[in-house]
């Protein structure tokens, strides 16, 4: 092998790579550890919040010293490997910014028009069927037509807009309404990223979907869903505040100091949490972690001077403060105040202060207009601390002086001079005459703006401003003046998103499943690794050396790239697995029948590697192609999937041709000789001599008659659509001893009978057990086309009732809808509105016509004949279809959930990548066979290519049937449905390569030998 030094090279430096990235998540399980056994000291109610209270204390402090750069724990964890919902419990939730109230809220009085009240109708209804494409111009041509052509610029003119007048087309008013559409679904997202930081999750993700209203949030580990819910779909609120000065407050800052000592010297055992607790489990945590003694005083005193402009004016001399003497000023420092920030904590002390400042006696110490408000996010410059901010109250009711409605635009930009940015601000009439009064009022001191009750920013007014134009200027980059512009336009966001989607995963399963996947991977890799090791001996044994850095190398760069691992995922893994050992067998089954033509040893390995390339780069790539389709197509876990399968092939690719070959010529190197199989294994599948062709036509009768058996199942029975696919709501519920799920459907139904508004099909609910005898899952379609909160509580209000009595103790029903604080009851929960359920429905049949599609132009081009493509496409279709048939058949019959849902359309992507593997590796050896031998027949060609790649096609299915049946039996209930249609479809996959694949493509290449001969 060439370049065997650069090779070598370049898999010690990604071993490397892939170490680096992994340390960071056994560092952050290790801090992680040492939390809890801190937590353990204190009462099981407690524990929770200890655990949070301690990582809270080293977040900002160094955990992991590599030499050259020292990284904090908040930095580890963002480094971390992350895991999916499934694995670690937590909330999904899919929000849609609603187009209906963003246009009603820019027509304003004029939404009253029945014109526009019957073309926001007829808007509406093409959304609920699904036949709409563009919302906006829906409603622009429904207008039209309504209206006998009136323009509808009459709707949206206002003194306050300067881009829609009376002269305006319809389609420049158009264009307008969806740029409108398009900051309101910006706003809406910048509001929800603001928000997702103060839940207290870690790693959260928000993702705005492209070409939709629609926006993706996963919040990994939330105990509260309810509140999540309430939350995310709150109207913003933006709010402008007059302030007081830090120096103003310093004095009544320093006496609460001073009596909160007074009062915890007398009385020290009455304070419940207070800062003396929360410091020392600062400098416990920081002691724990190793940090230096320098650096571990953390919580309780200051480290080091801070270059921050927010010091410029400070209230005190700097130095440190001890909590005896300064209770106060120890978790609230004065020396970061500035303008209107009268200290800063860190994030674990914030709650200290909160009761500090909040006892009646030290509220009287402040002016009685005064309200304390935290800044949005920690400060770097100071060490992650967050600023706290002194607002005045100056209006008779207690609200406000001025919110976010009256800010008609808000954009970033850079500076006249310098190298910084800022940001300009223009507000409408009312704003301006109100804006010129704060400002004028306030020269010298600072506004906040404060959105949901954050300040973002607390600028100084140099002047009064009395034309409505405003610049906010400071020490900010670009991206900081975009953020502020950001939450500036988010006051103008004429409704909230409202949640269509959400999905719950209680943390008990989540740790079952990590468990269930474990156990599966482990069993699975075991199976592997002896099954090469026992028919390839030395060979095998390489292959697995290869095979276990193919999973180290796999696993570094899903850390690096940040991808989510999910349950789905690991299947991924191991699925990958049984599909990298394929290369292998391959490489290996022609290096022996090198060595049985007569070929040395050397010369054997080195032309096995060559022949062996063609085969397995195709194979790679189709299945690459049907991971890129699922994960564009795919959402959530699936895409989890797509990430672990494209990554897993790519990585077993380059072990499989340059690791495994790197280790052979070692061996062969340093003892000069190497077996690539036993003396049971050397012939097996060697000379068979099987006529497949002539076996072609009955092979095509039994496809039809299982297509028939299919179709006719189909339109009989149907198919047990999953709720992604019918919209409604799911639950898998666990009780605390064995129930029958005839019973449970009995007590489900009977409850929603009593309800006026539910018809038949919403009365009559599925019941299944989910794995254990204590676990149902329920579907119920009950108000499926209501996604409000009040439904969903309606919904599990009903179901508990419902189920209370199957309980063998009094579960109230807050117990019952959060399992983080009884192990019993909704293990998880989903939602799904009729409207993503339509379009999971035709991204599902999208995503199985473009796999077949791009995969048939694939074939195409590789082979250079079309009939190869069609043989290969119907083999791939008969398969999936023959899968969907069984699911038809068979559901309801056996002991496990066969629901066609989004990981059912994952594994119809999978299969169709896996079974083209086999079709290509057939095909190839067929075009070899073809250009060395042109006088045989093409039916000789043909049948010799099929046998001679039988050993590997057997070999490479049963590698991989071995792992799925360790996922299927080991990897819990989650995935058993889906790991059942791809042990189908590798069976199926198989059979259909040599009975239907190839007998179709030498049909077709035959009839066109005679068509050409006619001619």
């Amino acid at each position: 092998m060439q370049s065997k030094g650069f090779i070598k090279l370049i898999a010690v430096l990604l071993a490397l790579a892939c170490v680096y990235q992994l340390s960071f998540t056994f560092k952050t399980r290790g801090v992680e550890k040492q939390a809890a056994a801190y937590a353990a000291q204190f009462p099981l109610d407690q524990q929770g919040e200890a655990e949070q209270h301690y990582l809270d204390s080293v977040q900002n402090l160094p955990v992991y010293n590599l030499g050259f750069r020292k990284f904090t724990y908040k930095e580890c964890k963002e480094k971390e490997l992350n895991l999916g919902l499934d694995l670690k419990g937590g909330m999904n939730v899919m929000l849609e910014v609603q187009v209906e109230d963003v246009v009603k809220a820019l027509a304003g009085d004029s939404q009253n028009d029945p014109a526009f009240i019957e073309a926001i109708g007829v808007a509406n209804e093409a959304m609920k069927q699904g036949s709409s494409t563009d919302y906006i111009s829906d409603f622009v041509k429904a207008y039209s037509r309504l209206s006998n052509g009136r323009p509808i610029a009459e709707l949206f003119v206002s003194p306050d807009r300067k881009d829609i007048t009376l002269e305006s087309s319809d389609a420049d008013v158009e264009k307008i309404l969806k740029k409108e559409t398009e900051a309101a679904i910006g706003a809406s997202f910048n509001v929800l990223r603001s928000r997702i930081d103060h839940f207290g999750v870690t790693q959260p993700n928000i993702l705005r979907l492209p070409n939709s209203h629609r926006i993706l949030v996963e919040l990994p580990g939330v105990k509260e869903p309810q509140r999540v819910r309430d939350l995310l779909q709150g109207t913003a609120s933006l709010e402008f505040w007059t302030t007081y000065d830090a120096n103003e407050i310093f004095p009544a800052l320093s006496a609460a100091d001073k009596l909160i000592k007074a009062e915890l010297a007398q009385a020290p055992a009455a304070a419940p949490e207070t800062a003396a607790a929360e410091a020392a489990a600062a400098a416990e945590a920081a002691a724990a972690a190793g940090t230096p003694a320098a650096e571990a005083e953390g919580l309780i005193a200051e480290v080091g001077a801070a270059d921050s402009t927010a010091t410029a004016e400070t209230a005190v001399q700097e130095g440190n403060f001890d909590h005896s003497q300064n209770p106060l000023f120890a978790v609230l420092n004065p020396r970061f105040a500035g303008g209107a920030s009268i200290g800063a904590a860190y994030k674990a002390d914030m709650a200290a202060v909160n009761e500090y400042l909040a006892q009646p006696a030290v509220r009287e110490l402040f002016p009685a207009d005064i309200m304390f408000k935290w800044g949005v996010k920690g400060d770097d410059k100071i060490d992650g601390r967050f600023y706290l901010y002194a607002i005045k109250v100056s209006t008779p009711d207690g609200k406000a002086p001025l919110d976010g409605s009256v800010v008609t635009e808000a954009t970033e930009q850079y500076a006249q001079r310098g190298a910084t940015a800022e940001v300009s601000m223009t507000m409408n009439a009312e704003g301006t005459q109100e804006w010129s009064r704060m400002t004028g009022e306030n020269i010298g001191k600072c506004i906040a703006i404060v959105l949901d009750g954050y300040v973002y920013s607390a600028p100084r007014v140099n002047s009064k401003i009395d034309k409505g134009q405003s610049q906010i200027t400071g020490d900010f980059t670009i991206q900081e003046a975009k953020d502020l512009a950001n939450v500036l336009n988010s006051g103008k966001v004429p409704a909230p998103a409202k949640i269509i989607q959400d999905t719950v995963v209680g943390p008990s399963l989540g740790q079952e499943s990590i468990n269930a996947g474990m156990i599966s991977f482990v069993i699975a890799f075991i199976l592997v690794l002896l099954y090469m090791g026992l028919f390839y001996k030395t060979a095998g044994w390489m292959s697995d050396v290869a095979l276990l850095t193919n999973v180290f190398l796999l696993m570094g760069v899903l850390v690096s790239f940040g991808a989510v691992l999910t349950l789905p995922g690991i299947a991924g893994i191991v699925l990958t697995m049984g599909m990298a050992v394929d290369a292998n067998v391959i490489i290996y089954e022609r290096i022996k029948e090198e060595l049985r033509g007569g070929k040395g040893l050397s010369l054997a390995i080195k032309d096995g590697f060559s022949k062996a390339y063609s085969a397995i780069i195709d194979g790679n790539l189709t299945t690459i192609i049907t991971g890129i389709v699922l994960f564009i197509f795919g959402n959530g876990p699936v895409q989890g999937f797509a990430t672990t399968l494209i990554i897993g092939i790519i990585t077993s690719f380059f072990c499989a041709i340059f690791i495994t070959r790197l280790l052979i010529e070692w061996i062969v190197g340093k003892w000069g000789h190497i077996t690539f199989s036993r003396r049971w294994s050397e012939n097996f599948l060697n000379n068979t001599r099987v006529d497949f062709i002539a076996k072609r036509k009955l092979a095509y009768g039994i496809a039809v008659a299982l297509m028939v058996l299919s179709c006719v199942s189909f339109f009989a029975r149907g198919l047990n659509l999953g709720a992604e696919f019918t919209g409604g709501r799911a639950y898998v519920i666990r009780f605390d001893k064995p129930v029958s799920a005839e019973e449970v459907r009995q007590n489900v139904e009977k409850a929603f009978s009593q309800f006026a508004d539910a018809d038949a099909s919403s009365i009559s609910s599925e019941v299944k057990q989910y794995g254990k005898e204590n676990q149902m899952r329920i579907v119920t379609q009950y108000r499926y086309d209501d996604t409000s909160d009040e439904a969903t509580s309606e919904v599990e209000q009903i179901i508990y009732d419902a189920l209370k009595p199957l309980y063998s103790y009094d579960i109230t029903f807050e117990q019952f809808r959060n399992t983080q604080t009884d192990a019993n009851g909704i293990l998880t929960a989903d939602k799904i509105g009729p409207s993503i359920a339509k379009d999971m429905t035709w991204n599902a049949i999208y995503s199985v016509l473009f796999s077949l599609i791009a995969i048939g132009l694939y074939i195409t081009f590789r082979f250079k004949r079309w009939q190869w493509a069609s043989g290969a496409t119907a083999a791939l279709a008969f398969n999936a279809l023959l899968i969907i048939g069984i699911f038809s058949m068979f559901y309801g019959l056996l002991p496990f959930n066969l629901e066609v849902n989004q990981a059912f359309i994952a594994a119809i992507l999978t299969i169709i990548g896996y079974a083209i593997n086999d079709t290509v590796v057939v095909f190839d050896r067929i075009r070899e066979y073809l250009g060395l031998y042109p006088k045989r027949n093409l039916k000789e060609n043909v049948n010799n290519a099929i046998n001679s790649t039988l050993s590997r096609t057997i070999n490479t299915s049963g590698t991989t049937l071995v792992t799925l049946l360790a996922i299927f039996f080991f990897g819990g209930e989650t995935i058993r449905g889906f790991i059942f249609a791809l042990i189908i479809g590798v069976v199926v996959g198989t059979a259909a390569t040599i009975f239907l694949a190839t007998p179709i493509a030498y049909d077709l290449m035959t009839k066109r030998a005679k068509t050409d001969v006619e001619k």
